[in-house]
């Protein structure tokens, strides 16, 4: 038996994005664990429109709680072919999956990751900052304060290590973010904002801080967007 990690489309219907390989692993499995069954089952019929979805049994993986990760178990055990689908992108990359893995590998099962569109890495191809010495943070604090702070620790450990650091925004609160950054960061420091990533409307800009302040930018309002800084 395996566990494949099936990688999904970041905007839905842009499905060159994900590598035939992986709709022979598909095909493999008998049972999902998916972030959410509704657009799992959706994403899979585009790829495989013969696919019966009533035939394959279906877990939600919500926060992986101790019935889902005993479900999980037991599947294993019984020598399932499983995949494991998060809403977009990746899935254990800053997206469900992780503590399912991590029971697999303690159960000593198969685990195969397959290529598929990641943002974050997407983004940091395009940014132009360093790939070298990189890290995601997810999400910053909320509090404005503490959110402050972060930034510009973030901007201090870019500027002492030439390091590039991602992090993302709830989408209705990227426009308070970028907001956040233009006030609080050094002019000098690079700012990449990655928007809508494999989309029709993709948009990847890197200037600095002080370019930022002096350029029309356009709405960011409920666009998924990774931003970077370096």
């Amino acid at each position: 038996m395996s566990v494949y990690l099936i990688p999904c489309y970041l905007y839905e219907g842009v499905n060159e994005t994900i590598p035939p390989y992986v709709l022979d692993a598909v095909k493999q499995c008998t049972v999902f664990f998916v972030e959410n069954e509704r657009t799992a089952r959706r994403y899979l019929k585009s790829m495989w429109r013969e696919m019966v979805i009533d035939d394959y049994r279906w877990y939600a993986i919500g926060k992986a709680e101790e019935s889902v990760l005993n479900a999980f178990a037991q599947e294993v055990k019984n020598g399932a072919n499983i995949g494991i689908i998060s809403e977009a992108g990746c899935p254990g990359v800053a997206d469900p999956g992780q503590l399912l893995v991590a029971k697999a590998q303690q159960l000593q099962a198969m685990v195969k990751p397959l290529v598929g569109p990641s943002s974050i890495l997407l983004a940091l191809m395009a940014s132009g900052l360093n790939g070298q010495q990189f890290s995601f943070h997810g999400y910053l604090p909320i509090d404005a304060a503490e959110r402050k702070k972060k930034l510009q620790q973030l901007e201090a450990e870019a500027q002492k290590t030439q390091g590039c650091h991602l992090f993302i925004e709830t989408p209705y609160r990227n426009e308070p973010m970028l907001k956040d950054m233009l006030q609080h960061l050094q002019p000098n420091t690079r700012l990449c904002i990655a928007a809508d990533m494999t989309a029709p409307t993709e948009w990847v800009v890197t200037k600095t801080i002080k370019e930022w302040r002096q350029s029309t930018i356009p709405s960011l309002h409920k666009r998924p967007v990774i931003f970077l800084i370096g």
